[in-house]
């Protein structure tokens, strides 16, 4: 009896041994899994061990871009779909980051699609939606994805709630502007925390809690996307002014608005197209420079014209008929073919290269006039033609002689 109590405890004292040593197993399992969860959390790059834990500000902050041609995309990876770029100099509002990759405010050009389905347009305001579905999905917009193929949700919305709409519709899907809690992301390693507003204020000037890092940034890319949409607003002016008449476009107060943007350091890419638009107008005014230079030669010429055949008109008017004329030519005296003595002068007639056609001579009423000032001009002579076999060329005695210059 003994021996089976003893045998009983043994296996008990065993059996505690067991779950024992299990538990201390599993406690030691989950030390070096957290070990290794901890290790992957702050996993850095080698040559800066830590170093954006140190810097990196807690919470929300504004961030600069250091690069050109930065892709932002639909969410925390390569292969999420790109909705836009960035370039350096840009500023973007980040909320948190997450392995290397930062999730972002979108910034000014960004767009969110939603179906048309859950959505009725505001009469009142055709540029705000009424949701009128519960749990509504906001899906990054790109340009370079059809809305079907837009997958990566944003955002739900319920009945009631309100969107923007950006005046375009596609697939049965509206472009809205990204709703409240609609992010984006961007690689990290082209974002670095921008300088704190706060040491750019002026002497002597209060700071209150308004000037926390934050709030001057959100300021101005509120600006940015206000002066984006004025951008957008000027363009289209820009499109209306095309449509007329080149005569009658007028850019002159664009241009100054557009200007105005572009030289504003906080207008971002709204700066940089102003300024592509600016070029663009200027050649449109080059263009309707020279339309109207060419319009005022062309009016011009058209009165040159008309005054020549206004002259041609009078002078042929004075002619009753060229029909009449046996030779018309430029008159010239003749040395070489002379009258005989008792004969009237004899003259030669020649073409406009210079060349003798014929030689001729007065007869009738025609003899006896002074043709002194008729030598060199273009003269019409009416009389009767006839060969004249010492020169081999036409002989014409006229009785009449007309001025045709």
């Amino acid at each position: 009896m003994r021996a089976r109590m003893d045998s009983v405890e043994r296996a008990g004292r065993t059996a505690r041994g067991g779950r024992l040593a299990m538990i201390l197993l599993c406690v030691a399992v989950l030390v070096f899994s957290g070990t290794g969860w901890a290790q992957q959390e702050v996993n850095l790059p080698a040559e800066t061990p830590m170093a954006a834990e140190a810097q990196e500000p807690a919470g929300a902050y504004i961030a600069d871009v250091t690069g050109n041609d930065v892709y932002i995309r639909s969410g925390p990876g390569t292969n999420f779909y790109h909705c836009g770029k960035l370039y350096r100099g840009d500023r973007v509002q980040v909320i948190k980051t997450q392995q290397g990759w930062s999730c972002i405010v979108p910034p000014p050009g960004c767009f969110s699609w939603i179906a048309m389905q859950y959505v009725s347009i505001n009469l009142a305001n055709p540029t705000m939606g009424i949701v009128t579905g519960s749990n509504a999905g906001v899906y990054a917009g790109s340009d370079y994805e059809e809305p079907m193929y837009s997958i990566s949700k944003q955002v739900v919305l319920q009945r009631g709630q309100h969107v923007k709409l950006l005046s375009e519709e596609k697939d049965e899907y509206y472009k809205i502007a990204p709703p409240e809690g609609a992010y984006l992301w961007v690689s990290s390693q082209f974002l670095q925390p921008a300088e704190s507003p706060t040491r750019t204020m002026p002497e002597g000037e209060p700071v209150t809690g308004a000037t926390s890092p934050t709030a001057p940034a959100e300021v101005q890319i509120r600006g940015e996307s206000e002066l984006l949409d004025e951008y957008y607003a000027l363009s289209k002016l820009v499109k209306e002014q095309r449509q007329k008449p080149l005569a009658e476009q007028d850019y002159a107060e664009i241009k100054e608005k557009l200007a105005e943007i572009a030289g504003n350091e906080a207008g971002g890419r709204a700066a940089r197209y102003a300024e592509f638009t600016l070029k663009q107008v200027e050649r449109f005014e080059l263009a309707g420079t020279v339309a109207k230079e060419i319009e005022l030669q062309s009016k011009e010429l058209e009165n040159t014209t008309a005054k020549i055949s206004e002259a041609r008109a009078a002078r042929l008017a004075q002619i009753d008929n060229l029909g009449k004329f046996a030779v018309i030519g430029k008159l010239q005296s003749s040395s070489v073919y002379s009258s005989a003595v008792g004969q009237a002068q004899r003259y030669r007639v020649l073409d406009d290269s210079g060349k003798t056609i014929c030689y001729v001579a007065p007869t009738g009423a025609a003899v006896g006039k002074d043709l002194t000032n008729l030598i060199g001009r273009k003269v019409g002579l009416v009389g009767e033609i006839k060969p004249h076999e010492a020169t081999g060329r036409a002989f014409i005695q006229f009785t009449e002689i007309v001025p045709l210059d």
